[in-house]
């Protein structure tokens, strides 16, 4: 885990990790959250609506955003105060997903950074773009 200082953050320090998508990662997340869509439990429903096969919850994927802040950048110094996303295209279990971040902007008086996201799957499709305002504590 980083723990890097406000005063460590400069514009354009980037940040990246990967994960992969679990069959137990969309359980864990179905018990959390009650989220019972047959898209994201049953094959069948998914690809009768068009997919590859059932979907992996869109929240869970912007999850990682979290894990972004609270791991990479800044790490354990981050409270994050929002969070913009977008959707692009769909994640499938077993999908290896790489998550990117990069600091545009400072905030000196509220000890601020704001960090342009992207999330990519394994061949390079970008599945989620995102925005995070972070403060560092």
């Amino acid at each position: 885990m980083n723990a890097y200082t406000y005063e460590e953050m400069e514009v354009g320090r980037k940040e990246s990790f990967t994960v992969q998508v679990t069959e137990a990662d969309m359980d864990a997340f179905r018990a959390v959250t009650g989220d019972g869509n047959p898209l994201h439990a049953d094959d069948g429903f998914a690809r009768d609506k068009g997919y590859e096969g059932k979907v992996a919850f869109g929240m869970l994927t912007a999850s990682y955003l979290s894990t972004l802040a609270g791991v990479y950048l800044p790490g354990e110094r981050s409270l994050i105060q929002s969070v913009e996303t977008k959707f692009l295209k769909p994640v499938y279990p077993g999908d290896t997903l790489s998550v990117s971040g990069e600091i545009t902007e400072k905030n000196d008086t509220y000890s601020l950074i704001f960090v342009k996201a992207e999330i990519r799957n394994q061949k390079g499709e970008k599945v989620l773009r995102g925005k995070l305002q972070i403060q560092v504590i």
